[in-house]
C-alpha cells in the first residue's frame, strides 16, 4: 500500500525518491509565501475579479492548468488561488537573485529542451505531498487559447491520478501599460475564471503513448470549453 505522506513534510524539504535518486521536494511553506507576495503585488498593482475558486478542491493534489498569454499570468494565479501553488517553470526565468527567490518560494525549474527528470520528479513530489501543481499546459507564452497543447500535463494527471482544474485568465493582454509597456495599466481589471475539476485519465490507470494522447485529447476539450465559458461570462 502507497504511504501519504503527513501534512507539512514537504514544506520540511522531504526527499522524494524516483528511480532510486533523492529529489527534494519544494517547499510548501515556501509556497505559502509566494501566495503572500502574490497577493500583494497583484491586488495593489491591478484589480483581479476572481470566479470559481471554490471550485478547487481544499485538500489533496490538484493540477491548475492555466492558459499563457502574458507574463503576469502565473503571479497573478499564484496570488489569487485560494491554496499556495508549485509552478513549472522554464529554467531561463532563474537568473540572477531570481534564481534562489523562485526556488525558495516553491517553484520548480524545467529544462524545456530535454525530458528533465529532476523537474518530472520534483513535480510528481508536490502532487504525492497533496500539494497544487500549477502547468502552463501550451508549454510557453502564446494566444493563451489552448490550441497547442504538450503532453507534460497529461503525464501528470495520469501518474499522479491529481484533478485537474482548468484556470483562464482573461485581460492581461487587452492594453499596454503608459508607464511600463510590458505589463497591463496599473488598476486595469484581469479576471481569473476556474473551471470545474475533472479527471484525465479514462479510469484503467493505464500510462502508454495510446492512454496518454487520449487523455490529452479529453484535456484539450475541457480547457477550450472553459475558456469559452469564461470568456462568455466575463464579456471579454
Amino acid at each position: 500500500m502507497r504511504r501519504h505522506p503527513r501534512r507539512g513534510e514537504a514544506g520540511r524539504g522531504r526527499q522524494h525518491a524516483e528511480a532510486g535518486r533523492p529529489v527534494t521536494v519544494p517547499s510548501q511553506k515556501g509556497a505559502a509565501v509566494g501566495r503572500g507576495i502574490g497577493i500583494g503585488l497583484m491586488y495593489g498593482l491591478w484589480k483581479p475579479r476572481v470566479l470559481g475558486a471554490w471550485r478547487v478542491p481544499a485538500a489533496g493534489p490538484v493540477i491548475l492548468a492555466v492558459n499563457h498569454a502574458h507574463n503576469i499570468d502565473g503571479p497573478m494565479l499564484m496570488g489569487t488561488a485560494p491554496r499556495p501553488v508549485h509552478f513549472l517553470i522554464k529554467k531561463e526565468a532563474f537568473v540572477g537573485p531570481l534564481d534562489p527567490f523562485l526556488i525558495g518560494i516553491g517553484q520548480v525549474k524545467v529544462d524545456r529542451t530535454t525530458a528533465d527528470r529532476t523537474a518530472i520528479t520534483a513535480a510528481l513530489g508536490v502532487l504525492d505531498s497533496g500539494g497544487v501543481l500549477g502547468i502552463f499546459p501550451e508549454g510557453t507564452r502564446g494566444e493563451g487559447d489552448f490550441a497547442s497543447l504538450r503532453a507534460g500535463l497529461a503525464y501528470f494527471a495520469v501518474r499522479s491520478g491529481a484533478p485537474i482544474v482548468p484556470v483562464a485568465v482573461l485581460g492581461s493582454t487587452e492594453r499596454r501599460g503608459r508607464l511600463i509597456k510590458g505589463l497591463p495599466p496599473l488598476r486595469s481589471k484581469v479576471d481569473v475564471v476556474f473551471g470545474d475539476a475533472f479527471e484525465a485519465g479514462d479510469g484503467s490507470g493505464r500510462r502508454t503513448r495510446k492512454a496518454l494522447d487520449e487523455a490529452t485529447v479529453r484535456i484539450q476539450e475541457h480547457l477550450t470549453a472553459h475558456l469559452a465559458d469564461a470568456k462568455r461570462l466575463t464579456g471579454r
